[in-house]
Order: C-alpha cells, then sequence, then structure tokens
C-alpha cells in the first residue's frame, strides 16, 4: 500500500449533504479510499467505536447517518485519515484515535501541508505529532540544546525523543545516542537479580528498547548497539563523562534525585543535546520528595537554551481510555 504515496493521485474529497441528515463523502480516487477504509473496513469500523456512529462504504463513498454534530465529527476524521496516508502511507490504530482527537479535527484539511515540518521519518515509519503540545516538544528537540518534559502516561515523551534521535542519527548529524533511566523498582522489590551488569539493568531499560525496534529493524538496532552509535545505560553510569556530539536522553527522570538530573545535565558537551522525561505522578522513589524533576523545571525553565514542555491528559494518544484515566487520578489529587 506505501507505493500509493510516490505516485501523483487526486487527494479531493466532495462532501454532500442530505435532507435526512446523511453525509456522502465521495473520493476521487479508489486506491486511496481503499487506504482510509482499510482492509475489510477495519479503519471504518474502528473509528464507528471510537464515534459510537455507523459508517458505511459504497462505491466510492463513505456514508454517515447520524445527528449533525456526529456527522461533523466522521468528515473531519476522515480529512485526517486522508491526510495521514498520503503523507505516511498507512493508517495504524492511534491514527484513528487521534483523528477524533479534539486537537486535530479543530484544524483545517490545508493544515497538513504545514504540519509536514514535524513529521520525525525513520526506515520502519514516519512518526507524527498528535497535538500541538507534541508538535511543540518535537521543535523543541530539534531546537534546542536541553528539553525537560514532564506530563503523563501515553504522551509521546519517549517515543518522540527517541524518533527524533534516531533520525538525526541516521542523518549522521550526531554520532551516537545515549539512553538512560534511574534502576529504581516501580513499588515493587524485585529482589536478587541474575547474570553480569547488563542482564541486572536491561529489565529497568526495556521501554527504551522497545521504542528503539519500534522504528528500526531489530538487527540494525542490535548492531548500532555493539559498535556504540547507540548505548543503553542506567543513570548511575553517567557520573563523570563528557558527552560529545550525542543526544542524551534520561527517561522515567521523576526518579532521579535533584543531584542526579544536575549531574546528566551537566554531561553535555559540544554538538550535543539532553532531554529530561517524566511523569510526577508515577515516582517510585521511596521518599517522593527527593524527586528533582519538577525542581529542575522551575529552575532552569528562564534559561533561552532550555525548553520546558508539561504534556496533560489531552495529549495521550495510546487507547482512549488511557486519557481518561489519567484525569480521573489527576482530578482525584486536585480534590
Amino acid at each position: 500500500m506505501r507505493n500509493i504515496v510516490s505516485k501523483k493521485i487526486s487527494s479531493e474529497l466532495k462532501f454532500v449533504y442530505s435532507d435526512n441528515n446523511t453525509l456522502s463523502i465521495i473520493f476521487q480516487n479508489n486506491d486511496l479510499l481503499l487506504g482510509v477504509v482499510g482492509e475489510f473496513n477495519c479503519n471504518l469500523k474502528e473509528l464507528e467505536k471510537v464515534i459510537d456512529v455507523n459508517i458505511y462504504s459504497r462505491g466510492n463513498s463513505i456514508l454517515i447517518k447520524s445527528e449533525p454534530k456526529k456527522n461533523e465529527l466522521v468528515k473531519n476524521a476522515i480529512i485526517f485519515l486522508k491526510d495521514q496516508f498520503i503523507i505516511n502511507g498507512t493508517i495504524e490504530k492511534k491514527d484513528i484515535i487521534s483523528s477524533v482527537n479534539k486537537f486535530m479535527i479543530n484544524e483545517k484539511s490545508n493544515n497538513a501541508q504545514k504540519n509536514i515540518e514535524y513529521i520525525i521519518k525513520t526506515p520502519k515509519k514516519s512518526v507524527i505529532p498528535r497535538s500541538e503540545k507534541q508538535k511543540s516538544y518535537v521543535k523543541a528537540l530539534r531546537d534546542s540544546e536541553i528539553v525537560i518534559s514532564a506530563g503523563p502516561a501515553g504522551t509521546g515523551k519517549t517515543f518522540l525523543a527517541v524518533a527524533v534521535a534516531l533520525s538525526l542519527l541516521l542523518e549522521k548529524k550526531i554520532e551516537r545516542i545515549i539512553l538512560s533511566r534511574p534502576a529504581v523498582e516501580a513499588g515493587e522489590r524485585l529482589g536478587f537479580l541474575p547474570g553480569d551488569m547488563k542482564e541486572k539493568v536491561d529489565p529497568y531499560l526495556r521501554p527504551l528498547y522497545d521504542s528503539l525496534y519500534d522504528l528500526l529493524d531489530f538487527e540494525k538496532i542490535q548492531k548500532k548497539i555493539e559498535i556504540g552509535d547507540i548505548e543503553i545505560a542506567p543513570l548511575a553510569f553517567m557520573r563523570g563523562r563528557t558527552l560529545k556530539n550525542s543526544f542524551a536522553i534520561l527517561d522515567e527522570a521523576q526518579n532521579a534525585t535533584d543531584t542526579q538530573i544536575k549531574m546528566f545535565l551537566t554531561r553535555i558537551g559540544e554538538n550535543s543535546k539532553i532531554v529530561v522525561n517524566g511523569d510526577p505522578s508515577q515516582i517510585d522513589l521511596p521518599n517522593k520528595s527527593l524527586s528533582g524533576l519538577n525542581h529542575s523545571k522551575k529552575l532552569l525553565s528562564h534559561l533561552k537554551e532550555i525548553s520546558v514542555v508539561d504534556f496533560d491528559h489531552n495529549d495521550v494518544v495510546r487507547h482512549p481510555l488511557v486519557s481518561k484515566i489519567v484525569k480521573a487520578y489527576s482530578d482525584q489529587n486536585n480534590d
């Protein structure tokens, strides 16, 4: 399906409104229609579940018969998915969720070209920010020497940072990616872990591996790790180093102390970037007051070389239920 992107195709849609609250979305190109509806209409079925509406595919048209508000919601979602397919050559489940995200449906379809500047191209996929806050974050990752971001799970903090880092490495704008996080247990006592040092710390670093494998083939990632182009290490191993021509990411920074975050930030060297990510609502330190993430944000936000980005539940791009869960816990903590 991806080869449709390389062809010059008609992306025009025609919208026909009927008196019985029926909206017909007519495609000028059948390949584009197939890409949007998905095999066996799987994309439309997923969109039906998200919006709670019946959607039909007939000939070269998509039909919606519902209240005007939901018709417009589907219309905007289809426009978004059409643009996504043209740009990226594929539609994933998270794209369907994003298509009804309030940040996206309020945008006009001609903003698609403007959004191209935010696309992160990697060998396995092109990564597109799903909200205005994510766009700001991607811009900061590209333009700022240091980025500090905080927000709930599922907002793309780690994934987007790894994607930008990998794109810069493949473009030879940097020589090395360094991925790090504190080796702190998430509310559990795992006890003694067998094996050498790598085997002991790998369980803590698994989310970083997952992001890499989602963007580049397993064999290529393994080779880059072997030759040192990509280094994955616990935070404790960063002390005393100076990072040159590197892109360093500290994940789960809510579990790093103020002293540790200061140590990590001061590793920065020539032609390097440092990113510090964390979720202040998921501190696993025995003494939560020792977390240095929020303090570093407040202390350093006035420096022009440092960008601070705060995400909230509106930026969650996982399953829509994740956003509701995050909001529920946030509301409870604010009561």
